[in-house]
């Protein structure tokens, strides 16, 4: 197989609702919410596909539809997430899912990968696993070069036009969260989480600033656990440079009903309340923003 020969993979991957008047230096991201299982990925699954779908963002792209209203992208994948993670390094592979070799430079001992996780997952939701045999390595190669390739080019080309036309840019990267797991506690799950990795991928002023947007709409937030932020958020965050990427995660038990991926009836409601998040980090003072915290360090 060729690193193109993907003949029932999504095409178009992905796409861009861009505003009308690109007025913002934010763009907003939905790596997660694609739906489009490719028949030869369902062929090759152990699992069906409500069983596949359990690793979905579902419907996170229409949580944050109103970006492009607020002079923002909102970019979305359109291949789940299951099939391909574009919020992984783009060479994360287990060698135990591959016939042949990997190439020397694959990243096969990372934590992700030891958890079922990488590029290309092995298992969803509670440790199911994804195949029944081994794919070929040409496969997982094709997917890359394809898919994700082609998807952070363009993500990285719509953050440095925002960074261009305002001198600073904010990458806002958009997931849902399960409604029960991560919390080790009897506390309730939160109803956001927002991951600047720490405090290296964002100014803490930003972050301030979209916690208190979210509180003000009425969620309950916190700050990086049990989601810091994953490749994404890592990659496309560099403060120093004014480039600030921040992780937004939505307890799906806001909005739909996870047991059969449909929307609840608070599901507009919900979106209503995260449009208020959005128009702010659209329409934010990032150069200002983003410079007291540099200051204040």
């Amino acid at each position: 197989m060729t690193p193109s020969a993907l003949p029932d993979a999504p095409d178009p991957a992905y796409d861009i609702a861009s505003p009308e008047r690109p007025t913002s230096p934010t763009v907003f991201n939905s790596p997660h919410s694609g739906a489009v299982y490719p028949p030869s990925f369902l062929a090759a699954s152990r699992l069906d596909s409500r069983a596949l779908r359990r690793s979905e963002d579902a419907f996170v792209d229409e949580l944050f539809a109103a970006a492009p209203a607020a002079g923002a992208p909102l970019m979305r994948a359109l291949f789940p997430r299951a099939y391909l993670d574009v919020n992984r390094e783009p060479y994360e592979l287990d060698p135990r899912m591959f016939e042949g070799r990997l190439p020397p430079f694959a990243n096969t001992r990372s934590v992700r990968v030891a958890g079922g996780l990488g590029t290309i997952a092995r298992i969803v939701g509670e440790a199911q696993e994804i195949y029944s045999q081994r794919l070929p390595v040409a496969e997982a190669l094709a997917r890359i070069e394809t898919l994700y390739k082609p998807y952070h080019r363009t993500l990285s080309r719509l953050i440095a036009r925002a960074h261009r036309a305002h001198g600073v840019a904010l990458l806002v990267d958009c997931h849902s969260m399960p409604s029960t797991g991560g919390v080790r506690d009897d506390r309730p799950a939160p109803d956001i989480v927002l991951g600047d990795r720490y405090g290296v991928s964002c100014s803490g002023a930003i972050v301030d600033l979209a916690e208190r947007t979210l509180k003000d709409a009425g969620f309950t937030v916190a700050r990086n656990r049990p989601y810091a932020g994953g490749y994404i958020t890592e990659h496309y965050g560099a403060p120093p440079s004014g480039f600030h990427a921040l992780q937004i995660e939505v307890n799906r038990g806001l909005y739909m009903d996870e047991r059969v991926h449909a929307r609840l009836p608070a599901f507009r409601e919900v979106a209503d309340r995260l449009t208020l998040f959005v128009r702010v980090m659209a329409e934010a003072p990032l150069t200002a923003l983003g410079s007291a915290r540099l200051a204040a360090e």
